[in-house]
């Protein structure tokens, strides 16, 4: 099972995310056998000319890279694929119509309108073929009142790989619009969502202790914590020795 097979299949992947930009801690995730790495161009410090080395630096391992652009702009997701990420995310789909056009977007005709070109670094600059590559994932991002609400219909756009919830930002939604409904009540609806359309749902846990709840309700695509998190509790724990 090759990379991309493993993020498509219903077994558990787990992930974290590199908030920092760097593509040598991106590359020691890789060595420590992670099954996904997040590479955040939306909050983090990774800027579209980094993704570049951030890719290279992971190349080789069994680690898919997912890259998640901080907009819905169809050029630079196109630019992104191009460099060889296996997975797109999106932050803040709310709704089917949404979900098309960013499908629109990763595909080449008829499906979509992206650009082509067989010489660009996912097609080893012109060594192998697009015909024999895997279509990119995407990664519809659910955290938003109004992505909830539209979380069935934008589960069943082909092309919709993985529900993924971002807990800040949801529970920010659900708090800001006075939602009746508890987060944990939508994780659930979210769940039920991808597994009607026969597609996966992810999430990020920052605490480890959470994990094994959100896999008991059905979550696959698993991120945890960040490497700045996990840097900065190092660094503070230096503090404790004196």
């Amino acid at each position: 099972m090759n990379i991309s097979q493993k993020l498509r299949s219903p077994e558990v992947c787990l992930g974290t995310w590199i908030s920092s930009g760097s593509a040598t801690v991106a590359e020691l995730a890789a060595m420590c056998g992670l099954d996904w790495l997040l590479l955040d161009m939306e909050h983090g410090a990774l800027t579209e000319s980094g993704v570049l080395d951030s890719l290279r630096a992971i190349a080789g391992r069994q680690t898919a890279a997912v890259v998640r652009v901080p907009t819905h702009e169809a050029g630079l997701i196109s630019r992104v694929l191009d460099r060889g990420a296996h997975a797109i995310m999106v932050p803040h789909v709310e709704s089917a119509e949404q979900a098309e056009a960013l499908v629109r977007a990763m595909s080449y005709a008829p499906v979509g309108d992206r650009g082509y070109s067989r010489t660009v670094r996912a097609y080893d600059f012109g060594l192998v073929t697009p015909e024999s590559s895997e279509r990119p994932l995407f990664f519809a991002q659910i955290e938003t009142l109004a992505g909830v609400e539209q979380v069935d219909a934008i589960a069943k756009v082909p092309g919709v790989d993985v529900l993924f919830v971002g807990p800040a930002d949801l529970k920010l939604s659900l708090t800001a619009h006075k939602s009746p409904i508890a987060y944990e009540d939508v994780l659930k609806r979210v769940v039920n969502a991808a597994k009607a359309a026969g597609i996966h749902t992810g999430i990020l846990a920052r605490e480890r202790t959470d994990v094994p709840k959100l896999l008991a309700m059905g979550f696959t695509k698993v991120a945890v914590d960040s490497d700045l998190a996990l840097l900065r509790a190092g660094f503070v724990s230096i503090k404790t020795l004196a």
